[in-house]
């Protein structure tokens, strides 16, 4: 690597560590021109990341808590397992899919069969969960949804060149677009998404945003009273 590339490459090191990588325990330094290889390897902490994020949904999330109680509301109130995991993959499909890489929302493909043929593009972005619809989904058939999602994010970073990371794409015509989540109707995402390079919608809609949600998940499975300590 040329010591150009190097300067570039660890920019986006740098950015992507000192945003707030979630992966936890881990004390990163930032290598020599010399040390790089040796030293870091951030597709692999990337991998790690996700990785880190994935086995928590399902180990300590949907692993613990039966799927016919998916749809179930713990005391009565909050979101469901159901909403929190159709939420968490729209999030990354849209954002590694189509905000990023310009492609068709896997949504689309899994959309009938999760119930939600007939339901707007924009179904399970907002924070507030819609009742309503997630009350459709199969747990099987939204299980197969959030698989697909971090398999094809997976393999899609395995090939992500570092240099690209500092790209920033053109979000609001990507998903207005490739998805149909216009500026008018999701003012929000297209302000908070707009503008941002390549390695922040790894390092938040990818990764910390289900984090968060994997905490709340957590939450709920205890109160549902399934904590395994």
């Amino acid at each position: 690597m040329g010591q150009g590339q190097y300067d570039l490459a660890s920019v986006a090191v740098n950015r992507y560590v000192h945003a707030g990588s979630m992966t936890a325990g881990c004390h990163r330094v930032r290598p020599g021109p010399g040390e790089y290889g040796a030293r870091m390897d951030l597709h692999e902490w990337i991998a790690a990341d996700l990785a880190s994020v994935r086995g928590k949904l399902f180990d300590s999330v949907a692993a613990l808590v039966p799927q016919e109680r998916w749809h179930e509301q713990a005391d009565a109130g909050g979101a469901t397992i159901a909403g929190l995991l159709l939420h968490i993959a729209r999030h990354q499909d849209l954002a590694v899919h189509v905000a990023v890489r310009n492609h068709e929302p896997l949504f689309g493909v899994h959309r009938q069969l999760l119930g939600l043929g007939d339901r707007p593009m924009g179904v399970g972005l907002s924070e507030a969960e819609d009742r309503d619809a997630t009350a459709l989904v199969p747990a099987d058939a939204l299980r197969r949804y959030v698989e697909a999602v971090f398999d094809s994010t997976a393999a899609w970073l395995e090939q992500l060149g570092t240099l690209v990371l500092d790209s920033v794409p053109d979000i609001s015509r990507h998903l207005t677009e490739r998805a149909g989540i216009t500026v008018d109707e999701f003012p929000w995402l297209h302000r908070m998404w707009g503008g941002q390079p390549i390695w922040w919608f790894v390092q938040w809609p990818v990764v910390g945003h289900a984090n968060a949600h994997v905490g709340e998940g957590i939450s709920i499975r205890n109160r549902m009273g399934l904590s395994p300590f």
